[in-house]
């Protein structure tokens, strides 16, 4: 970007523009969507042609709530909400435990394959349902958004009902659980407006989780955020309590910068900040370029065998944190650090010949797989990128 980057916003929303609308979408639609039995499949190769039927359950709830706020918010195209419509079914018939519980994944048809302890499905079903009611007026949509988000408050924060994930010798909890809570109340709010869910207001629950993100996960004196805490915000000094990760903590980041921009707040805006400044200090690889996946609290080996890999979706979302870093504070380093990072994801991770991202690179930028789609990659992180900035790009270049 050149220093006054109101000057190329408008370019800059045009690229958004065309990588979701002319390339993103259509791949998912082309090959993502099941036409036999409902839903959506994500495990796909480099061409789009199918690697495994087998269905993530996230991504039914995800892929819907992409389509049905496409739908929402760009254009009424009937065949978005008809991909909206096939992810929700599929999910509604297939997807549910007898106990109410989501599983993580199933067959192609619908048979049960895998229940995770946690309750993220629950959350993704959450906002689709949401969006899929604002979209369609489906009151049964609007009641089942409600109601998994009710799932996941209960699982994620009420003590004793989530299986421990370890032995109670070294207690932890980590901070996914309240990212979720976070930009789930954000889009329940979004599309069915301030709704009461488990005895809090939407605006109640971000809130909560904000609060016990800046009390006990953000430490200054490291200037980190951290991914696990013990139950009062120890810091747990062995490798699961220092491994950070950059690109998660800059989501978090954009999560709180979007609620201080609805609100007007400026300490929610100045805490976003404080995290995008910390963690991109942490994360940004000065000598490939890129974001780092992992990395220690204290500057020691990463435990993990990926760590230095380059993900596509930590550069998602710190494409969306700077811009809109920038956007509310003006301040110079934002654009830099968001022509950096827009630079480097789409030089490396776009196909340009069959189409959509990588998910998987090295160090050094080149592809470590040629596989566009996975268990956990699908219509998400990336097309979640191109929309927001899209639509962020319009009324910044017109201040």
């Amino acid at each position: 970007m050149k220093p006054s980057m109101t000057t190329t916003l408008a370019s800059l929303g045009a690229i958004y523009r065309a990588a979701l609308l002319d390339d993103v979408i259509p791949f998912w639609l082309r090959h993502g969507l099941d036409r036999e039995h409902g839903g959506i499949m994500t495990c796909l190769d480099r061409d789009g042609s199918v690697l495994d039927t087998d269905k993530s359950v996230w991504f039914q709830g995800r892929a819907a709530w992409m389509f049905a706020t496409l739908y929402n918010t760009v254009e009424q195209r009937a065949e978005w909400l008809d991909a909206a419509r096939s992810c929700v079914e599929f999910s509604r018939q297939h997807c549910f435990a007898p106990d109410g519980k989501m599983y993580f994944s199933v067959t192609s048809q619908g048979h049960p394959l895998r229940m995770r302890r946690y309750v993220f499905s629950e959350a993704f079903a959450s906002i689709a349902n949401a969006a899929l009611a604002k979209a369609t007026g489906d009151t049964r949509a609007a009641e089942d958004a409600v109601k998994t988000f009710a799932t996941y408050l209960r699982y994620s924060f009420t003590p004793g009902v989530m299986t421990p994930k370890f032995e109670p010798t070294r207690p932890m909890k980590g901070i996914g659980a309240h990212m979720i809570a976070i930009v789930t109340a954000q889009e329940l709010r979004a599309n069915l407006g301030e709704l009461t869910v488990s005895g809090r207001t939407c605006t109640e629950w971000i809130d909560h989780s904000i609060a016990e993100i800046e009390s006990d996960f953000l430490k200054p004196e490291h200037e980190a955020l951290l991914e696990v805490v013990g139950p009062n915000g120890e810091l747990i000094d062995h490798h699961d309590g220092r491994t950070l990760n950059p690109g998660h903590a800059i989501e978090c980041a954009w999560f709180i910068l979007h609620e201080g921009k609805l609100r007007g707040d400026r300490r929610l805006i100045q805490l976003g900040c404080t995290i995008l400044d910390w963690m991109w200090h942490r994360g940004w690889d000065d000598e490939f370029g890129g974001l780092f996946y992992f990395r220690d609290l204290r500057g020691l080996p990463v435990q993990e065998y990926w760590h230095d890999m380059k993900f596509w979706w930590p550069h998602n979302e710190a494409i969306i944190a700077t811009l809109l870093a920038w956007s509310l504070t003006h301040d110079a380093k934002y654009a830099r650090w968001h022509q950096l990072v827009h630079d480097w994801s789409f030089k490396h991770f776009p196909d340009p010949e069959f189409g959509e991202w990588y998910g998987y690179l090295h160090r050094d930028g080149r592809i470590s797989s040629r596989a566009k789609g996975t268990i956990y990659k699908g219509p998400f992180h990336l097309p979640r990128m191109l929309w927001y900035c899209m639509k962020m790009a319009d009324p910044i270049a017109a201040l």
